[in-house]
């Protein structure tokens, strides 16, 4: 496949660069980690400084082509890539467990979920509608057009390796812009079938790049580059935080969707099982990997020892194990540094006072497996309730009025997600205006499907994925009078 491979080197992954495939050629190559083994799977190819330039020099040729190409058909090529991908859904979802070590199930979803991203941009591209604007003269017409805003780089995440390109690929190819992606090193197997399924839809060379290696270096490399217009980044506050400087420091637009800290408000008429039972299914996803995971759980005092009883129960039972195991229900976490956090965050909790209801501590010898865990009585000064814990922990508190559960569902600077259970129509209006949030669900833990908006406030972020907004992040509106 073009590849320039090292034969004593088994599973290669590779780089794909203005239409070909590169792997190997003396290249830095680093171990991809089977997290319910321990064992090393596959190995990832590292970008040189040249194969980023050579990546930048495509989406600069690619542009104008790319841009003049007719949303009719860049919506072909995205619909065909979405099928092709649905077609190839167990073998991406088995890819994608070995990788990263969600159940199966849940890597069905996000393969069904990633092509259904590719099919909405690939329908909101052909509706990228600009306005006539009604003038102060019959002799003048007024145009606000819509157009691409130019080449992107965009950072993936390691949790969800086709979710999220397909949100940032989708957006940028229906909007007309060319784009290298920088994917997980962690996680690329998934990405590079992304790619691929790009490839086999058509898509033209170099209008879609994929590099892997050094992250401080490609994102330097890559955002300092004149021809990147836009840079669009999945991952951690602090990481976030400095791309977005270095983004600044050159006036390029961004989309930002960082870490989030997500508050749950349960209020006492809510069916105490029915949200436990949908709480539980929401936090464990993923081993609590998921940005917009429910994290802090605020229940009203009158049924509070009742929800911790609920909760507790259906944690302690949840079957963990491989993610490739028939039943299993909670993975392993996707490396050690999410097990060295887990045990600094808990036992920190712990030594403050907090008490731990079930779990609190890794589960065996051999991969990546923390048990499903329920912390209470912590207090506000512990670090699991200050920092973003990115695993399989719950923290249950009480509340006593509407206006305590707010402030402290406020009292972070976090602000990607947050939910709220209550039959009450008023508690409901008061939430909803004084919560500081991005998205909220209430009375369930749906946050994002393909057409709608996505994206946190305060420190979770700056701009939206999905939705006719996802497709605006990557336009710029061209005003224009004629006489």
């Amino acid at each position: 496949m073009g590849t320039q491979g090292e034969n004593h080197v088994a599973n290669l992954r590779a780089l794909y660069i203005d239409g070909e495939w590169i792997e190997g050629g003396g290249r830095v190559l680093e171990p991809v980690i089977d997290p319910a083994t321990e064992e090393v799977v596959a190995h990832v190819t590292h970008a040189t400084a040249g194969d980023l330039d050579r990546a930048l020099a495509a989406v600069a040729r690619e542009a104008a082509r790319w841009r003049r190409t007719s949303a009719f058909e860049r919506s072909k090529i995205l619909r065909k890539a979405a099928d092709i991908l649905r077609g190839r859904s167990e073998m991406l979802a088995r890819l994608i467990t070995v990788e990263q070590g969600k159940p199966l199930h849940e890597s069905r979803g996000e393969v069904a979920g990633s092509a259904d991203m590719l099919d909405w941009f690939a329908e909101e591209g052909r509706r990228a509608y600009g306005r006539v604007i009604p003038a102060r003269s019959h002799e003048m017409t007024q145009i606000a057009y819509k157009v691409p805003i130019g080449p992107v780089a965009a950072f993936c995440a390691w949790n969800a390796p086709l979710n999220t390109p397909a949100r940032k690929v989708g957006g940028a190819l229906a909007a007309g812009c060319p784009i290298i992606v920088k994917g997980s090193e962690e996680t690329p197997g998934a990405t590079i079938e992304f790619v691929r399924a790009f490839e086999e839809a058509g898509l033209p060379a170099g209008v879609l790049n994929l590099v892997f290696g050094d992250p401080p270096m490609i994102s330097d490399h890559l955002i300092n580059a004149p021809v990147i217009r836009k840079v669009t980044f999945t991952g951690s506050v602090p990481v976030g935080r400095m791309l977005a400087v270095k983004a600044a420091a050159h006036a390029k637009a961004m989309t930002m969707e960082l870490g989030g800290h997500s508050p749950v408000l349960v209020f006492a008429d809510a069916d105490i099982d029915r949200v436990a039972d949908g709480a539980v299914k929401a936090k464990y996803r993923n081993a609590g990997q998921i940005c917009y995971s429910p994290t802090r759980f605020y229940v009203e005092t009158p049924v509070y020892d009742a929800f911790v009883e609920a909760f507790t129960a259906r944690a302690a039972a949840l079957r963990v194990g491989s993610g490739l195991a028939d039943g299993t229900e909670m993975g392993p976490m996707t490396n050690a540094r999410r097990i060295a956090a887990m045990r600094d965050l808990v036992g920190d909790a712990e030594a403050r006072g907090a008490t731990v209801r079930t779990g609190g501590k890794r589960r065996g010898n051999s991969g990546y497996f923390w048990e499903p865990t329920v912390v209470t009585d912590v207090p506000l000064d512990a670090d699991i309730v200050n920092k973003e814990p990115f695993g399989p922990v719950a923290i249950l508190d009480r509340f006593s009025s509407a206006e305590e559960g707010i402030r402290l569902a406020n009292r972070l600077p976090y602000g990607l997600a947050a939910y709220l259970f209550t039959d009450s129509a008023a508690v409901t209006r008061t939430v909803t205006e004084e919560l500081e949030t991005g998205t909220l669900a209430i009375n369930n833990f749906q946050i994002t499907v393909p057409e709608t908006p996505f994206g946190g406030v305060k420190d979770s972020g700056l701009g939206r994925e999905g939705g006719v907004e996802g497709l605006d992040s990557f336009l710029v509106t061209k005003f224009v009078s004629q006489s």
